[in-house]
């Protein structure tokens, strides 16, 4: 029993490492929205190489949902000390806690939005497929999923810098 209890008897520094770590999970998102629009952009560019530029463009903006996500790991990692050279800050448990829950909004957030929005992105490599004039129009599809993606940043970014040590 006591074996149990010390398994779940996490410090205040594990659970905002977790955080980092959920955090950067929105790159995984990122990367199956960009696989998704890289397999149409790979069936247009075999039909016209000469589009290879406007479908790359399409391609990238899946990419940035993990982006924030390392953004707001790195925030947290400097928060808690672990990056600038003066070592881990002591933090409670709940301030700990209250980390990870900071980094949620753009871990899941990121994890849904860049699939979402590889699928827009993917819907508008193929507009540009049949009308190469249409790629702004792409853009606006893929880039409307982009503003959950900005929200939950600025969430979690929010609550990360409301937590005083």
């Amino acid at each position: 029993m006591d074996s149990m209890i010390t398994l779940f008897n996490f410090s205040g520094q594990f659970y905002a490492l977790l955080g980092a770590a959920t955090a950067a999970l929105a790159g995984i998102g990122s990367a199956i929205g960009i696989g998704i629009a890289g397999q149409a952009a790979a069936g247009v560019v075999s039909e016209d190489p000469n589009k290879f530029g406007q479908v790359l463009v399409l391609q990238a903006l899946p990419g940035t949902q993990g982006i924030y996500g390392l953004l707001i790991a790195f925030i947290i990692l400097l928060k808690v000390g672990l990056l600038g050279g003066d070592g881990m800050v002591d933090i409670t448990v709940s301030q700990g806690a209250y980390i990870f829950a900071a980094s949620l909004p753009i871990g899941l957030v990121g994890i849904f939005s860049a699939i979402a929005q590889g699928k827009a992105a993917a819907a508008g490599i193929m507009l540009v497929g049949k009308k190469p004039s249409e790629l702004a129009k792409g853009m606006i599809f893929a880039a409307m999923v982009e503003t959950y993606a900005v929200l939950a940043l600025l969430i979690s970014f929010l609550m990360i810098n409301s937590i005083q040590f």
